[in-house]
């Protein structure tokens, strides 16, 4: 699945894929070809999303990846909403090269993982990053799982060229 950024009619335009149904508790994976080479104003997120309400803080839990719009800034975070309390938000360093990004949602829990992606099988894939948070985690409705790619309009430096990301695989496991 391609997600891409890119001017039309010149302006830029941007893209979302969203499931249809709630999945609920369980494991989320999504594996993502390099997505380091994003333009600081670009976002990619990856996240639970309920449409219907703000309760729970809509049951929203993401992988974000992106600067913020600031080149200094590290390029990857876990989330659980609302990201104005600092305890709810990670920010890591996520290195080059083909990742599974990957959180596993239980009753008062949410543990997030980065992991590079292994062909051979061989042996456990080295650990990029990983958070499990306990607090303020939402209880299951009518979220659905969302991955989208835009652009921060208020970023320090602009998006310069389009930007393109490219999953090559979405997981769920109950």
């Amino acid at each position: 699945m391609h997600l891409r950024i890119a001017k039309v009619s010149g302006k830029w335009t941007c893209a979302e894929v969203t499931l249809t149904r709630s999945l609920g508790y369980g494991t989320y994976s999504f594996m993502v070809r390099d997505t380091s080479h994003l333009e600081p104003a670009a976002v990619f997120g990856m996240f639970t999303w309920d449409y219907a309400g703000d309760e729970q803080d809509h049951r929203e839990m993401d992988i974000e990846i992106t600067r913020w719009g600031d080149p200094a800034n590290n390029n990857a975070q876990y989330v659980v909403q609302p990201f104005y309390i600092p305890a709810n938000v990670v920010r890591f360093a996520m290195p080059s090269g083909v990742l599974t990004h990957s959180f596993r949602w239980q009753p008062g829990s949410v543990s997030f993982r980065t992991i590079r992606s292994s062909k051979s099988g061989s042996k456990a894939p080295p650990v990029v990053a990983e958070h499990t948070f306990k607090t303020g985690i939402p209880s299951p409705g009518i979220e659905s799982v969302r991955m989208n790619l835009y652009i921060l309009r208020v970023a320090r430096v602009p998006l310069q060229n389009g930007a393109e990301v490219v999953v090559e695989k979405f997981q769920y496991l109950p």
